[in-house]
């Protein structure tokens, strides 16, 4: 049962696949991108936004890869606007390039192109909440940039498009078209202007190929932390052939090769196949050119994936580091320990306390030593310094866990079956240090990193256990991966399908103590429409 549980969750989902067609599959762009999106607007949009020899609408609108992306196939829905595979990429490539959004106009909501799973984002205000929020996410609002006319026309196609929406909850309870018409688009207009300094001076800059060869690393939960290198090899204009070495311990080296595009100058969207899992991944380029960040999913369970962190390594780069593992040492001890990174010099300082006994391996990739931790060494997290430079990866020294906390504090997953599988959850178990306040939980507490658990579900409430959600509701793997049931009325719960609400439940090991943490997990129903942007 748990072999095609596995199986039918990493089946790819109709939807999340076509969307892939435009982003995620590198190595079919056309050669010439720039050139053939233009064409093809010209030819199949300008029919209906031409005016007076100019196109209207179109340039008036600054979006992400994915936002563009939507609009194409929304495009084709409403209004029959055929495309092959090869033109919709071209669109969305041409479009992105020069009506983008810059790095830090898309920073504030990278978790949502991402996919990050169990991230809730923010709006500024409750009327905005209540007005776009409680149909799609925030940050799909706040991924795009219109003048106020443009704005406006935005709210016009709601209604248009979506005559129930004033209907609906928080819908009824005000004068919903009205504000939607009068107040938001200047309200929006102000928040995410069309014209910008941050576009302008981005636009105009050359920007870094990401050719070349990168020391990576990240955090895959339920697996580890890993280390290892990326290199990418130019194909044409902003496409790359990439290959892949990750390290998640010793004897456990995944390999892979891929594809990716670079959109905008910095959005980096690529397939590969790592080991035997089929990937996709989103990044982002600094603004140099000299690093990257983002992160790696399953292809057709996007819930599932690592961080990803990459250093440019050529001759230029010097003392950059990328990760320190273990990034937990406990007073008292001596422990091996690894920093990687990019033109490392063999001279560090991991802080007071700390003292390198032994040089165990040395190159401008990774430098490995045994070091001793003092009885006494200051608790907490501290810089270290490579060559001399401070780094921004940081180190911890404790001398026992205080309190664990599970991540994410509420998770969701969903049943599934047929064409539609189910969305697993995975928990990371989290040790911290009291903070000033001496208490655990609070906002002062000092973060240490993940750490082993031993995992367990039990009924989250008395109704949970009434209904027995832990029997039907599905079961946890021991690495933290929970994997739901399928959906349907289920006959051997009085006709209620498989969800339920559960207390997640991890156990840590500290020396000769046990500590515990609980976090929430709702497994609800499927999702119908996993858009890029939800």
């Amino acid at each position: 049962m748990k072999a095609k549980t596995m199986n039918r969750m990493r089946r790819p989902l109709r939807i999340a696949g076509a969307m892939a067609l435009a982003l995620g599959v590198a190595g079919v762009l056309p050669a010439h991108a720039e050139e053939d999106g233009r064409r093809v607007i010209d030819k199949k949009c300008a029919s209906c936004h031409l005016e007076n020899g100019k196109l209207t609408r179109i340039p008036e609108i600054r979006k992400t890869p994915e936002g563009w992306d939507m609009t194409v196939v929304r495009m084709g829905v409403w209004h029959k606007v055929e495309l092959t595979p090869d033109e919709r990429r071209a669109v969305v490539k041409y479009l992105a390039d020069r009506q983008g959004l810059a790095p830090s106009e898309s920073a504030p909501f990278r978790f949502l192109t991402e996919r990050r799973p169990n991230m809730q984002d923010a709006p500024p205000d409750e009327e905005l909440a209540q007005m776009c929020g409680r149909c799609h996410s925030y940050g799909r609002v706040a991924l795009q940039r219109r003048d106020e006319n443009e704005w406006r026309k935005l709210m016009h196609t709601h209604l248009g498009q979506f005559p129930s929406a004033e209907y609906s909850a928080l819908g009824r309870d005000r004068n919903w078209w009205e504000i939607a018409r009068d107040k938001l688009p200047a309200k929006l207009a102000g928040l995410y202007p069309k014209n910008t300094d941050a576009w302008r001076d981005w636009s105009r800059a050359k920007h870094r190929p990401a050719a070349g060869r990168w020391v990576v690393a990240g955090e895959r939960p339920g697996w580890g932390r890993y280390t290892g290198t990326m290199t990418a090899k130019a194909k044409g204009k902003d496409r790359y052939e990439v290959s892949y070495e990750l390290r998640f311990g010793a004897g456990n080296t995944v390999r892979g090769q891929g594809d990716a595009v670079i959109y905008t100058g910095y959005e980096w969207r690529g397939s590969a196949q790592i080991g035997n899992e089929d990937t996709r991944s989103i990044f982002a380029l600094s603004e140099d050119g000299s690093r990257i960040g983002g992160r790696w999913f399953l292809k057709g369970a996007d819930e599932i994936g690592a961080s990803f962190e990459a250093v440019r390594a050529d001759k230029a780069t010097k003392n950059a580091l990328v990760s320190v593992n273990p990034q937990m040492l406990r007073a008292g001890e001596t422990v091996e320990l690894t920093l990687a990174g990019a033109g490392l010099d063999a001279k560090i300082d991991l802080g007071p306390g700390v003292e390198v006994v032994e040089w165990l391996d040395k190159s401008a990739e990774e430098l490995k030593v045994r070091v001793k931790v003092a009885s006494d060494a200051p608790q907490g997290v501290r810089k270290l310094s490579v060559g001399g430079r401070e780094s921004e990866r940081t180190l911890a020294v404790y001398r026992q866990i205080d309190s664990v906390r599970v991540e994410p504090a509420f998770g969701v997953a969903r049943v599934g079956g047929g064409t539609n599988p189910p969305m697993t959850a995975q928990f990371d178990a989290v040790a911290f240090l009291d903070g000033a306040d001496g208490k655990p939980g609070t906002d002062d507490d000092i973060r240490l990193g993940s750490v082993p658990a031993t995992w367990s579900t039990e009924p989250f409430n008395e109704r949970a256990k009434h209904d027995e959600d832990l029997k039907f509701a599905g079961h946890m793997e021991p690495h933290g991966q929970f994997l739901p049931s399928f959906a349907g009325p289920n006959p051997a719960r009085r006709g209620l399908n498989n969800v339920g609400n559960l207390a997640v439940v991890a156990t840590v090991a500290d020396g000769g103590r046990s500590l515990n943490a609980k976090g929430q997990l709702v497994v609800t129903v499927q999702r119908w429409n996993p858009t890029p942007l939800r």
